[in-house]
Protein backbone atom coordinates (compact mmCIF):
# COMPACT_ATOMS: atom_id res chain seq x y z
CA UNK A 1 0.00 0.00 0.00
CA UNK A 2 3.53 1.97 -0.22
CA UNK A 3 2.70 2.93 -3.56
CA UNK A 4 -1.33 3.62 -4.08
CA UNK A 5 -2.05 7.49 -4.13
CA UNK A 6 -4.76 8.99 -2.92
CA UNK A 7 -7.10 12.10 -4.57
CA UNK A 8 -8.45 15.12 -2.30
CA UNK A 9 -10.89 15.38 -4.19
CA UNK A 10 -9.82 18.67 -5.84
CA UNK A 11 -6.92 17.92 -8.08
CA UNK A 12 -4.52 17.35 -6.06
CA UNK A 13 -3.11 14.31 -4.27
CA UNK A 14 -0.82 12.63 -2.02
CA UNK A 15 0.96 9.33 -0.93
CA UNK A 16 -0.60 8.24 2.50
CA UNK A 17 2.13 6.41 3.64
CA UNK A 18 5.34 7.81 2.35
CA UNK A 19 6.76 11.06 4.45
CA UNK A 20 6.69 14.00 2.03
CA UNK A 21 10.01 16.32 2.27
CA UNK A 22 10.03 20.26 2.40
CA UNK A 23 11.19 19.89 -1.27
CA UNK A 24 7.70 18.49 -1.86
CA UNK A 25 5.44 20.83 0.24
CA UNK A 26 6.97 23.50 -1.67
CA UNK A 27 6.11 21.99 -5.18
CA UNK A 28 2.65 21.23 -4.15
CA UNK A 29 2.20 24.66 -2.61
CA UNK A 30 3.39 26.14 -5.65
CA UNK A 31 1.17 23.67 -7.68
CA UNK A 32 -1.50 24.79 -5.59
CA UNK A 33 -0.78 28.33 -6.42
CA UNK A 34 -0.99 28.14 -9.60
CA UNK A 35 -4.41 26.21 -9.82
CA UNK A 36 -5.72 29.51 -7.47
CA UNK A 37 -4.75 31.82 -10.32
CA UNK A 38 -6.36 29.70 -12.83
CA UNK A 39 -9.28 29.75 -11.06
CA UNK A 40 -9.34 33.23 -10.32
CA UNK A 41 -9.32 34.20 -14.07
CA UNK A 42 -12.30 31.58 -14.25
CA UNK A 43 -13.93 33.48 -11.55
CA UNK A 44 -13.09 36.61 -13.26
CA UNK A 45 -14.71 35.46 -16.83
CA UNK A 46 -17.64 34.16 -15.51
CA UNK A 47 -18.13 37.72 -13.43
CA UNK A 48 -17.89 39.34 -16.93
CA UNK A 49 -20.50 36.70 -18.35
CA UNK A 50 -22.60 37.57 -15.83
CA UNK A 51 -22.69 41.33 -16.43
CA UNK A 52 -23.23 40.94 -20.26
CA UNK A 53 -26.16 38.79 -19.18
CA UNK A 54 -27.74 41.25 -16.79
CA UNK A 55 -27.27 43.81 -19.52
CA UNK A 56 -28.89 41.64 -22.52
CA UNK A 57 -31.50 40.36 -19.68
CA UNK A 58 -32.54 44.56 -19.40
CA UNK A 59 -32.22 45.26 -23.18
CA UNK A 60 -34.61 42.69 -23.89
CA UNK A 61 -36.95 43.77 -21.36
CA UNK A 62 -36.40 47.34 -22.72
CA UNK A 63 -36.73 46.18 -26.18
CA UNK A 64 -40.23 44.44 -25.32
CA UNK A 65 -41.77 47.42 -23.63
CA UNK A 66 -40.98 49.06 -26.58
CA UNK A 67 -42.71 46.70 -28.64
CA UNK A 68 -45.81 46.54 -26.06
CA UNK A 69 -46.25 50.17 -26.27
CA UNK A 70 -46.09 50.23 -30.78
CA UNK A 71 -43.47 52.99 -30.16
CA UNK A 72 -41.03 52.96 -33.29
CA UNK A 73 -42.86 50.87 -35.26
CA UNK A 74 -41.26 47.89 -33.61
CA UNK A 75 -43.08 44.49 -34.99
CA UNK A 76 -43.25 40.79 -34.25
CA UNK A 77 -39.48 40.33 -35.28
CA UNK A 78 -38.36 42.99 -32.77
CA UNK A 79 -41.00 40.97 -30.32
CA UNK A 80 -39.20 37.58 -30.63
CA UNK A 81 -36.25 39.26 -30.50
CA UNK A 82 -36.68 40.61 -27.55
CA UNK A 83 -38.27 37.59 -25.97
CA UNK A 84 -35.09 35.33 -26.99
CA UNK A 85 -32.80 38.19 -25.75
CA UNK A 86 -34.13 37.95 -22.17
CA UNK A 87 -34.41 33.83 -22.41
CA UNK A 88 -30.73 33.68 -23.36
CA UNK A 89 -29.81 36.01 -20.68
CA UNK A 90 -31.42 34.49 -18.02
CA UNK A 91 -30.09 31.05 -19.22
CA UNK A 92 -26.37 32.66 -19.59
CA UNK A 93 -26.65 33.77 -16.04
CA UNK A 94 -27.99 31.21 -14.06
CA UNK A 95 -25.52 28.96 -15.95
CA UNK A 96 -22.38 31.51 -14.92
CA UNK A 97 -23.88 32.12 -11.33
CA UNK A 98 -23.04 28.35 -10.87
CA UNK A 99 -19.77 28.21 -12.45
CA UNK A 100 -18.79 31.62 -10.24
CA UNK A 101 -20.17 29.45 -6.84
CA UNK A 102 -18.15 26.70 -7.86
CA UNK A 103 -14.87 28.02 -8.80
CA UNK A 104 -15.23 30.47 -5.55
CA UNK A 105 -16.18 26.81 -3.47
CA UNK A 106 -12.62 25.62 -5.45
CA UNK A 107 -10.67 28.39 -4.31
CA UNK A 108 -11.46 28.29 -0.84
CA UNK A 109 -10.62 24.66 -1.04
CA UNK A 110 -7.50 24.82 -2.75
CA UNK A 111 -6.58 28.16 -0.44
CA UNK A 112 -7.66 25.59 2.95
CA UNK A 113 -4.98 23.31 1.67
CA UNK A 114 -2.40 25.46 1.06
CA UNK A 115 -2.83 27.32 4.81
CA UNK A 116 -2.36 23.49 5.64
CA UNK A 117 0.04 22.56 3.82
CA UNK A 118 2.62 25.63 4.97
CA UNK A 119 1.18 25.84 8.71
CA UNK A 120 2.39 21.74 8.26
CA UNK A 121 5.94 22.74 7.29
CA UNK A 122 7.30 23.90 10.76
CA UNK A 123 8.72 27.22 9.62
CA UNK A 124 10.32 29.32 12.30
CA UNK A 125 11.03 33.11 12.82
CA UNK A 126 14.20 35.01 12.61
CA UNK A 127 14.59 36.78 15.74
CA UNK A 128 17.89 38.61 14.99
CA UNK A 129 17.89 38.70 11.23
CA UNK A 130 19.31 42.18 10.27
CA UNK A 131 16.73 45.09 9.16
CA UNK A 132 19.20 46.63 6.69
CA UNK A 133 20.75 44.14 4.26
CA UNK A 134 23.60 47.14 2.60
Amino acid sequence: MTGQTWNRGDGFGGTPLSPMTDDDDADEISDIEERIEALAEIAERCRKFILASKIAIAGGFALLLVVILGLFGAGQVAALGSIALVLGGIVSLGSNLGTLEQTEEAISDAEAIRAELIGGMGLRLVHDAPTKLM
